[in-house]
């Protein structure tokens, strides 16, 4: 899969939207979306060695972890899929539901595909999807996957296989379900009733290829579900471990302990490309790497300040050090989001402007700047501390007093999220990855107040211009608000600063084929074997 993103392919990207929009009719699953795999080997476990540590929470709303949104890629099913690559921009997948029909803005009907079971046996049904929308919805919810609270939904069940979502109370438009569709793993609502801290939070209870057999410290253990509904895989079983380091998720690959490795380094890329037992993907992804600054206490809660050391920043530094793992962007969204435009008034590379903002915020020089505390990790994301250390150099050239903290996974996890009074920190390495070409799951969820994640961001303005296009009537509506102000405004703000997209790299036993990988680094297995 190649690594750009062209005009033309993002306005196939918006054409999908907006036919979906429209109220798109069934699209049947097309079996070209695999790819076709050799003649099995039975009996060979695929090895996933995980760049990423998992919470001990099974509960997909419970946590905002890619290595667990991975495993739940394996088990769970999910209304629609939206594969959201470079070469077919316009193709979307249903795979529960086989209609999503607006039928005024405000109520979308979804039609479910019959004689689907959940791992435990209960079938799938509409009450399964009302109850997984109305639990996905709560405010308790560490993944609030919705443009609204429980309260603002009304979800009806004409039948077992139609689900009825009316939007009218929340005063925003239906349609944003229909991205949703593609981000949310539906639950049993016998899991739910029993709430967050039964069978849910134990074991993961889903309609997908794969079942959940049991956690052994790093390993997560997955069986083949022989009664899957598009037919058995031929994969016996999922092995999917934390590994990290990633040379060791090398070494293992070149030696037959692993199947699958993820997030290469660039450096790995060049030695594996000459390796005849191995495969190399690469995907421009959905996940966007971000400097997230710690809006919620000084100095960056001026945003003069914010956008000097935005213009202290030569991204096209960063890229370098990369090498194939980042792509170019200028939004807060990656390419393959919906909305993405690149942003003319992105912060670029200027020390003059630089020096120009601290004066005008009272820093001149950088003069009267408390100690900063610039937050990366290292293990999951390739060349963190590389590229921390460029940026650190930048900022200290142009008078910030920075320093740079490199930390082990699980450290830096603990210190990522704000707090009252301001989180850890002042600046923070983080990405941010949702299997949805939904824009809000990035957006709405760091930059509302109602949120606030990472920057801990209270701002009137950016609050008015996101609740303002979630409420536009259409999709083209909402692309046209988000393209001329809400995008921009954000630019002008700049709570974080996004400083490129992932290309999610895997490499991979090539005797292994028939997976999809999709552009969150999650992937489909149910067609794959090993020759």
């Amino acid at each position: 899969m190649g690594n750009t993103m062209n005009d033309a392919t993002r306005r196939g990207f918006l054409k999908r939207a907006a036919a979906l929009g429209a109220g798109a009719g069934l699209f049947t699953i097309n079996p070209e979306f695999f790819l076709s795999p050799a003649a099995a080997q039975e009996g060979k476990t695929l090895v996933f060695l995980s760049a990423e540590n998992i919470t001990g929470n099974w509960d997909p709303s419970a946590h905002t972890t890619l290595s667990q949104k991975n495993i739940e890629g394996f088990i769970m099913g999910f209304l629609t899929r939206t594969p959201m690559r470079v070469e077919k921009p316009d193709e979307v997948v249903y795979e529960l539901a086989t209609s999503l029909t607006l039928l005024d803005p405000t109520k979308l009907e979804i039609k479910l595909r019959q004689g689907v079971k959940f791992h435990d046996g209960k079938e799938f049904k509409a009450e399964d999807v009302k109850a997984t929308f109305e639990y996905g919805s709560r405010p308790d919810r560490p993944a609030q996957w919705y443009p609204g609270p429980t309260e603002t939904l009304t979800i009806t069940t004409p039948d077992d296989y139609t689900v009825i979502v009316d939007t009218s109370k929340g005063g925003y438009p239906a349609h944003l379900f229909m991205f949703l569709a593609a981000y949310l793993p539906m639950m049993s609502a016998t899991d739910i009733a029993a709430g967050p801290q039964g069978p849910l939070s134990q074991r993961l209870n889903g309609t997908g290829p794969f079942k959940f057999v049991e956690q052994r410290g790093n390993d997560t253990v997955l069986a083949a579900n022989p009664d899957y509904f598009l037919g058995a895989p031929k994969i016996p079983a999922i092995s999917f471990n934390f590994v990290g380091d990633s040379t060791t998720r090398m070494l293992s690959l070149m030696n037959g302990q692993a199947s699958i490795v993820e997030r290469l380094e660039p450096e790995q890329v060049a030695t594996l490309q000459g390796n005849d037992k191995v495969a190399i993907s690469s995907v421009v992804s959905v996940e966007n790497k971000y400097l997230w600054f710690r809006c919620s206490k000084p100095p960056f809660d001026n945003p003069l300040v914010r956008k000097a050391a935005c213009h202290a920043i030569d991204r096209e530094q960063i890229l370098a050090v990369l090498g194939e793992a980042g792509h170019k962007s200028a939004n807060y969204v990656s390419p393959v989001k919906f909305g993405y435009i690149d942003l003319p008034n992105y912060p670029a590379y200027d020390p003059e402007k630089c020096q120009a903002l601290l004066a005008e915020a009272g820093f001149p020089g950088g003069e009267g700047l408390p100690p900063l505390e610039y937050i990366t990790s290292v293990g999951f994301y390739p060349k963190t501390k590389e590229y921390g250390e460029v940026i650190t150099a930048m900022l200290q050239e142009q008078g910030f007093p920075v320093t740079l903290s490199v930390l082990e996974i699980a450290a830096w996890n603990e210190r990522l999220y704000d707090r009252p009074g301001g989180g850890p920190g002042h600046m923070v390495d983080c990405g941010w990855s949702t299997g949805s070409p939904e824009p809000d799951l990035v957006l709405r969820t760091h930059f509302h107040s109602s949120s606030k994640r990472i920057t801990g961001i209270v701002d009137a303005e950016i609050d008015a211009s996101l609740d303002k296009e979630r409420s536009a009537p259409s999709l083209e509506e909402r692309k046209a608000i988000l393209q001329s102000e809400t995008m921009p405004l954000l630019a002008d703000k700049v709570p974080a600063l996004s400083l490129f997209t992932s290309v999610m790299i895997h490499a991979m036993d090539k005797s292994l084929s028939g997976l999809f990988i999709y552009p969150d680094g999650s992937m489909d297995a149910s067609k794959g074997a090993f020759a």
